[in-house]
């Protein structure tokens, strides 16, 4: 089903557990149990690497805006009230990579590298950046900037792992990347609930894998969907070469590669989900309606936002100065969404529902 424009479905109050995969959910739950986790969330705010890199961006970065890539800034617009999303910045960056992402706790961001808005098209686009506000509908963004400077965090503990720091730090390392690859399947989910277009969709991850040549006019996404089918578990000689690049190669990946994606996208689309989805089936937030507005220039905004997406308006008066962990009872500035001593969730969810 493909929709153009306007016509697209908003899906109000949409809850994130309306397209999670279960292999998300799982991986997290793996990830939350590993000891060294809390030491290394404690090292990561100690050292202010959410304004860290924030401002690292924000220095090297073109902020999109209704004045500024237009069109782009339209595509998040939409895909932030498709998803019922409060509007994060979105930024394009040169790079001669296809890659997008996003960061930042306090003041979340988007950033789109410049060789994918190139070269992806519109509808393509539009998937990309519905991917990239799945992240921040689930709750991905803490532990992904955390995992991205895994490495760092550990050898800044140095000695504080008491003796367990090698086989902590593997244990860590593999629980990170293994969930970072499985919360990918939940945010293609994402971006195909925001373009709606499922052709777009898997053009896109089949860029992600073969690129864009001159000769992509006989790109052929059917047959890309067949190879991606067809690409099952196997057993025998064939089941034990798998295993072994696995072990030489792909656990240390950070995302699945294409085919797996687009395999898992579309059972996901052919199984009934996405249009139940699309016809207003899906679970809802707990929390739908709790929304205020800028005090500054009147843009609706979800509770517990620090700043106005539309004015940058810092909105941390109006809260709690902190709140408390559930789960340990440390004190949590008002606006972040985890734990810093223990990594719960700071809505009080417990962390086996977390995502």
């Amino acid at each position: 089903m493909a929709v153009d424009g306007s016509d697209r479905i908003r899906f109000p109050h949409l809850a994130a557990e309306a397209f999670i995969s279960e292999t998300d959910q799982i991986a997290l739950n793996n990830l939350q149990r590993v000891p060294l986790l809390p030491l290394v969330l404690r090292k990561f705010h100690e050292h202010a690497v959410d304004h860290v890199l924030y401002a690292f961006n924000s220095s090297e970065s073109v902020r999109c805006s209704p004045r500024q890539f237009p069109t782009l800034y339209g595509f998040l617009r939409e895909g932030c009230e498709i998803l019922d999303l409060p509007e994060p910045e979105l930024y394009v960056r040169y790079s001669p990579r296809y890659n997008a992402y996003t960061a930042g706790i306090q003041r979340t961001f988007v950033v789109l590298e410049s060789s994918l808005v190139n070269d992806f098209t519109d509808e393509e686009l539009r998937y990309v950046i519905g991917h990239e506000l799945g992240h921040i509908k689930c709750a991905h963004v803490l532990y992904q900037m955390v995992g991205r400077m895994l490495l760092q965090l550990i050898e800044l503990l140095g000695r504080s792992t008491l003796g367990l720091g090698q086989v902590a730090s593997l244990a860590l390392v593999s629980a990170f990347l293994e969930w970072m690859r499985q919360a990918e399947i939940s945010c293609d989910r994402a971006g195909l609930l925001v373009c709606q277009n499922p052709q777009a969709a898997f053009s896109a991850i089949m860029k992600l894998g073969c690129g864009s040549t001159r000769f992509d006019g006989e790109m052929n996404v059917e047959a890309f969907q067949e190879q991606a089918r067809n690409h099952s578990e196997s057993t025998g000689a064939d089941g034990m070469g798998r295993a072994l690049l696995f072990l030489l190669y792909s656990w240390y990946l950070d995302h699945p590669q294409v085919v797996y994606r687009a395999k898992a996208l579309d059972e996901w689309h052919r199984g009934g989900i996405y249009t139940r989805i699309l016809r207003g089936d899906y679970v809802r937030r707990p929390d739908a309606g709790k929304r205020t507005r800028c005090p500054k220039c009147g843009q609706a905004i979800s509770a517990g936002v620090p700043f106005c997406a539309g004015c940058g308006a810092d909105l941390r008066d109006a809260q709690p100065a902190t709140t408390s962990c559930a789960q340990c009872s440390e004190n949590i500035p008002a606006g972040i969404l985890f734990c810093i001593a223990c990594g719960a969730p700071a809505d009080g969810r417990e962390a086996e529902e977390a995502v």
